[in-house]
């Protein structure tokens, strides 16, 4: 429309001005067709941006509509999460409080557990201080158990030694007096001793202290045995029957009839030997130990009794 206007009125103007004025026209008019194409150019551009841009527009749009979905189900999980977190806070608290229980407990479980523990330490404690205690007794024990064992391996030794002593003994004896085996001397071993019995007929005349002759050979072959041996004790028992002595004169009685013949057989050993006057002891027992009550010539008799010198045993036994 305008531009019908502006032809129409170019027609009017050259219809009334001259060809310069119509020249000059043409020219205006050219140059604002060149600038109506500039601007419809333009126009297109414009128009092609402005396609552009509501492209982009719809594209922010869109863009805007997925942020505002976004960020709705980030509030929604925004949201759940704090709720879960607050959950969790609430959780944390009482699992805060359930330990902290446990941990009372556990204490007093711990303070519970310490104090039997304690106690079974201390229980240890006197077991192990009793069972030192009963360590130290066996131990003890065990030193008097071998002190014992010893002393009576010592002992074993010193009886089997004096055992061995009094049968080579006796075997020396009964070599010494073996003519007189038939004339009422007999030697026997009993009790650890040495039993020389005499009868009273080989040795006394009836009533009487003095050794006969024979008698008196018997005694020194016997002392000769003894005389050599160092470790005996010899002790001399006069021996009577149960018949009364009526005698006004020595020997008035059965007692000082049986010592004074057991100091006179002790007077012809130590005389006629190198015994030792020491090892030797004279003693009478009158009637009141007879060997055979229906003879009395068995009765009337003299006994050596020959004992091993038991010293060393005793300090042994006294030492226990």
């Amino acid at each position: 429309m305008r531009i019908l206007l502006t032809i129409f009125l170019l027609g009017l103007f050259l219809a009334c001005v001259p060809i310069k004025k119509y020249r000059e026209l043409e020219a205006n008019y050219n140059k604002c067709m060149e600038e109506q194409s500039v601007y419809k150019s333009k126009s297109i551009d414009y128009e092609n941006q402005v396609k552009e841009l509501n492209i982009q527009l719809d594209n922010m749009r869109s863009s805007i509509e997925t942020l505002i979905a976004d960020t709705a189900r980030l509030g929604h999980e925004y949201r759940t999460l704090t709720t879960e977190y607050e959950k969790t806070q609430e959780t944390n608290r009482l699992l805060e409080e359930k330990y902290a229980q446990t941990v009372s407990s556990g204490n007093a479980e711990t303070a519970k557990l310490i104090n039997e523990l304690e106690s079974t330490r201390i229980e240890l404690q006197k077991k192990e201080d009793r069972l030192s205690e009963l360590q130290e007794e066996l131990n003890a024990r065990a030193r008097a158990l071998e002190e014992k064992e010893k002393r009576i391996n010592d002992l074993e030794q010193i009886i089997a030694s004096k055992d061995e002593a009094v049968r080579l003994l006796k075997e020396k004896i009964t070599a010494a007096l073996r003519g007189f085996a038939d004339r009422g001397i007999t030697v026997e071993e009993k009790d650890g001793r040495i039993y020389v019995r005499m009868e009273a007929q080989l040795l006394f005349a009836s009533g009487k202290t003095d050794v006969s002759k024979d008698g008196q050979t018997a005694l020194i072959d016997l002392a000769k045995v003894l005389e050599t041996q160092k470790d005996i004790d010899i002790l001399v028992e006069g021996h009577t029957d149960a018949d009364p002595m009526n005698s006004s004169s020595s020997p008035k009685d059965n007692w000082e009839l049986s010592v004074l013949r057991a100091t006179s057989v002790v007077k012809i050993m130590l005389a006629n030997s190198d015994m030792d006057p020491t090892a030797i002891t004279a003693g009478g027992r009158s009637e009141y130990i007879p060997v055979d009550p229906n003879d009395k010539s068995k009765n009337r008799r003299i006994e050596i009794i020959i004992t091993p010198d038991l010293s060393k045993l005793f300090e042994l036994i006294s030492g226990e």
